[in-house]
C-alpha cells in the first residue's frame, strides 16, 4: 500500500491514525481491509520445499501443513492473468491487474505482489479490459473478487478458449475433490490432469483453500521433468 501510495511506511501508519481519529474510517473497516488485503495479495505458497533447480522435492513446506492433514478443498488452478473486480449491485465497477515488485524492490525487501487500476489507453491492459467486459457478474455479490482473466490473447491461452473472460476464484474455480495429498499422488495424478474448465487441455495446476482463508498450490511444471517421464 505504501509503495502504490508513493509513501514512507511511516506516513502512511500517520494517515491511517489520522483518519481513525477524525471518524473518517472506523477501526473496524481499516481491520477488514488489512484482513482481505492480507488473504488476496499474499503469494500463495507453494506445497513443497524447492531444490537448487526450482523443482519442488518430497519435503512439505510448514505452512502448508494444513493441506496434508486433510483440510480444505481443491480447485483447479487455471493459468492465466490475476486480476481483481469490483461489484457492486451486479454492476462492474472496477478492474485491477496485479504488479509483482521490481527487483529493485525485492531487494528492498518488498515481495508480496498488489492491485493497480487498468487503463483503458493502455495496449497492456486491453484483453484483461476485453475479458472483464465479456464476464457477467449480475449475479456475484458485492465486493471484491480475485480473478483469472482468460482468453485467447492472454498467456499464450493454455485453455484453448475462443473469447476472453474471467473466472473468479472465491465463486467459480472448478472443484477437484478427488485430488490426493502427497508428493507422489500429486505428480501422478497432475500429470494426466484434463481441465475441469476447458475439457481437452491439460490443467495448470491445484489450489487449495482452507475454511480460514488461507490457500496453498501445486503446478504440473513445478515436478522434475525426469520424475515425470
Amino acid at each position: 500500500m505504501a509503495v502504490e501510495a508513493d509513501v514512507s511506511v511511516a506516513e502512511l501508519i500517520r494517515a491511517l491514525a489520522g483518519g481513525l481519529t477524525a471518524g473518517a474510517i472506523t477501526p473496524e473497516e481499516l481491520i477488514g481491509h488489512v484482513v482481505k488485503g492480507k488473504t488476496v495479495m499474499e503469494k500463495i505458497p507453494t506445497l513443497f520445499e524447492r531444490d537448487e533447480r526450482f523443482h519442488v522435492v518430497d519435503r512439505p513446506r510448514a505452512e502448508c501443513a494444513w493441506v496434508f492433514d486433510g483440510a480444505g478443498v481443491g480447485t483447479e488452478k487455471l493459468d492465466g492473468t490475476n486480476v481483481r473486480l469490483t461489484v457492486r449491485a451486479g454492476q462492474l465497477v472496477r478492474v485491477e491487474r496485479r504488479r509483482n515488485p521490481s527487483k529493485a524492490q525485492k531487494q528492498q525487501g518488498i515481495v508480496d505482489g498488489w492491485y493497480v487500476d487498468t487503463d483503458s489507453e493502455s495496449a497492456d491492459d486491453k484483453w484483461i479490459l476485453a475479458a472483464a467486459g465479456n464476464t457477467d457478474v449480475s449475479g456475484w455479490p458485492d465486493g471484491e473478487h480475485p480473478s483469472e482473466a482468460l482468453g485467447p490473447r492472454i498467456q499464450g491461452n493454455p485453455l484453448g478458449l475462443e473469447e476472453h473472460r474471467c473466472v473468479p476464484f472465491d465463486l467459480q474455480a472448478p472443484a477437484l475433490p478427488e485430488v490426493p495429498r502427497s508428493y507422489h499422488e500429486l505428480r501422478d495424478f497432475l500429470d494426466t490432469l484434463d481441465s475441469r474448465f476447458s475439457p481437452g487441455h491439460v490443467a495448470e495446476g491445484v489450489v487449495f483453500h482452507h475454511p480460514d482463508g488461507r490457500r496453498a498450490k501445486i503446478k504440473r511444471k513445478d515436478f522434475p521433468r525426469a520424475v515425470m517421464a
